[in-house]
């Protein structure tokens, strides 16, 4: 199960993956968004601790915590900060899952596919004007591991 909405708080399951932005992530731990921001390590580790499964703390640096490792995607740019970039990150985690990866698995490499996707995307058009749509063509190269 893919998550990120406050309908959650109180709820703990192992078998699920939730992809907060830093907006839902404070509203999930019930903390404002500049204290979540200034030590995003310790946001996501507590949203594992709380949730458990795999969190992933969305934003510059997205943040994967499995609950036995943390890991700090580099990839990514501020042109992904627009309407259904999060449904994409879904979407693609869901199809890793279903190809039969671990949540952790998934997680890790569905959140750097989709940011690697990104920053192709912005070098070809730039960051403005970025959508999700855009994407897609850039997925199936990464997935297939050809370079152009």
């Amino acid at each position: 199960m893919l998550c990120s909405t406050p309908a959650l708080q109180g709820l703990r399951r192992q078998h699920w993956i939730l992809t907060p932005h830093p907006g839902e992530a404070g509203r999930l731990l019930d903390e404002s968004v500049a204290t979540l921001q200034a030590d995003r390590f310790a946001a996501v580790n507590h949203l594992q601790q709380r949730y458990g499964g795999v969190a992933i703390l969305k934003g510059p640096g997205t943040l994967v915590d499995d609950g036995e490792a943390q890991y700090l995607c580099s990839a990514g740019n501020p042109g992904m900060a627009t309407g259904g970039m999060g449904d994409l990150l879904s979407g693609i985690i869901g199809s890793l899952l279903a190809q039969g990866l671990s949540l952790s698995d998934a997680a890790r490499l569905g959140v750097y596919l989709h940011a690697s996707a990104a920053d192709r995307c912005a070098q070809r058009q730039g960051e403005r004007g970025l959508l999700a749509t855009d994407l897609l063509v850039e997925l199936p190269q990464l997935l297939n591991g050809l370079e152009e």
